[in-house]
């Protein structure tokens, strides 16, 4: 129970190590430690909280900016009682001990901690959630990544185009679609749309089942009078035919559905929320 809490920790989270502050229930700071991230040094810092406190995890409160990671999992699976805030709340906490703006990290978890002491009711406890949530929490968050890299890859590709093949670009507003993808891949460059057959377009469009363009209309619009390319750059349409179109339909291809779990047991919230974000993305998408 929160009633029960004798103890009060704040860590300063970061990518490689973390920075813990110790304190009791009259404000005395009985130490700091910082642990390298990975299992062992988590494994270390809730070793030294008990070892230090001699306490039960319950009895111990750990105040931390973020909600969630591997940190906030350690300590929720060992029973400890954890507590997120928001850091521009934080900031306004860290005012109280110093006015000066530089960066501290022992400063930042003993603010953390005493903040907790004083102020309970302006953290959230954190509590596990149900394994089917932080899987779909997860698999969102991968989800939500992959489709800005995609949308990273397919400006590089428009811009490529624009700077060597902008007729192809009209083809679509969606360079990253597979169909576009295929075409260009089968003529990546104007001297390619100059000897590639109708045939060979069609093939592509009857495959992806475009129907709003034909091959002809689409061979119309490659062929129309290409860029001026300087001498010094003349080889650059080969290299970018070369590699590029294989680099970036590899990669366009494999952001663009990327697999879920099923849902089955997760609550009709959850359910809704993948829904949608699931519309979200392919609304960008398009």
């Amino acid at each position: 129970m929160v009633e029960d809490v004798h103890w009060f920790v704040g860590i300063d989270w970061a990518t490689q190590s973390h920075r813990a502050v110790l304190l009791d229930a009259e404000a005395r700071q009985v130490g700091e430690r910082e642990f390298s991230h990975g299992g062992a040094g988590l494994t270390e810092l809730r070793d030294w909280l008990l070892q230090k406190t001699g306490a039960a995890p319950g009895q111990i409160a750990v105040a931390i900016e973020m909600p969630h990671g591997p940190v906030v999992e350690m300590l929720l699976e060992h029973g400890f009682a954890v507590f997120a805030i928001n850091p521009k709340q934080l900031d306004r906490f860290r005012d109280r001990f110093t006015v000066a703006g530089a960066k501290d990290d022992s400063r930042d978890a003993h603010v953390l901690g005493d903040s907790l002491r004083t102020d309970r009711k302006a953290f959230r406890k954190l509590a596990t959630d149900n394994p089917a949530v932080i899987e779909l929490r997860e698999w969102s968050r991968i989800a939500d990544e992959l489709q800005q890299e995609r949308t990273r890859l397919a400006n590089r590709l428009r811009q490529q185009l624009w700077r060597y093949y902008p007729q192809m670009a009209e083809l679509t507003d969606d360079v990253g679609d597979a169909w576009f993808l295929a075409l260009w891949h089968k003529v990546p460059t104007p001297a390619a749309a100059a000897k590639v057959t109708e045939k060979a377009v069609a093939r592509i469009l009857k495959d992806h089942r475009i129907r709003r363009l034909d091959a002809a209309t689409v061979l119309l619009t490659l062929r129309k009078t290409a860029l001026f390319v300087a001498p010094a750059r003349r080889r650059l349409p080969a290299c970018i035919s070369a590699v590029l179109p294989r680099a970036c339909i590899w990669s366009i291809s494999r952001l663009r559905r990327p697999a879920t779990p099923s849902t089955a047991s997760a609550p009709s919230s959850v359910r809704r929320t993948r829904r949608a974000r699931r519309g979200r993305a392919m609304s960008s998408a398009t």
